[in-house]
């Protein structure tokens, strides 16, 4: 079955880039430099950002209603303007970490979850999709608990 991962829409992040801190810190949003790699995945673009570069890290409602709704830190790549959207490609920053992955209905139950490390995520995608009910699919990084990317049917 194919699939398709997309990132978030940047167009919410947009006016965040190049705030100073203390405009940044009023809104409870922290600017990290990265100092070594694979320190922060971007939820835009879907890929660590680079020694370097700085990300926002911000609270983010990942489900906006239903008894799973839900809020959590992220990180936003501070310029980053073009979301992942591939069909049948894992990116290689849920390929090299745990994730959880959630499978929901249309009226935003979920109905199915479970783990995987990112190497056989592929699998767990398909046999969650090849489930009727399920509308779409929600991937977690599993140890700290954020939101990582939205997962449907391709």
């Amino acid at each position: 079955m194919d699939f398709r991962i997309t990132g978030l829409d940047p167009a919410p992040f947009l006016p965040l880039y190049g705030r100073s801190d203390a405009a940044l810190q009023a809104d409870n949003i922290v600017r990290v430099r990265i100092e070594a790699p694979h320190m922060a995945p971007d939820r835009i673009e879907l890929r660590d950002a680079e020694p370097g570069e700085t990300v926002l890290l911000l609270n983010h409602e990942y489900l906006d209603h239903g008894p799973y709704r839900g809020r959590h830190a992220i990180y936003v790549r501070e310029g980053a303007e073009q979301a992942f959207d591939a069909v049948n490609r894992v990116p290689d920053c849920m390929v090299r970490r745990l994730m959880s992955l959630r499978a929901f209905d249309a009226q935003g139950m979920m109905v199915d979850a479970d783990v995987a490390e990112g190497a056989a995520l592929e699998p767990l995608i398909e046999r969650l999709l090849m489930r009727s009910d399920v509308r779409f699919v929600q991937a977690h990084h599993a140890r700290r608990g954020c939101y990582a990317a939205r997962i449907e049917r391709a």
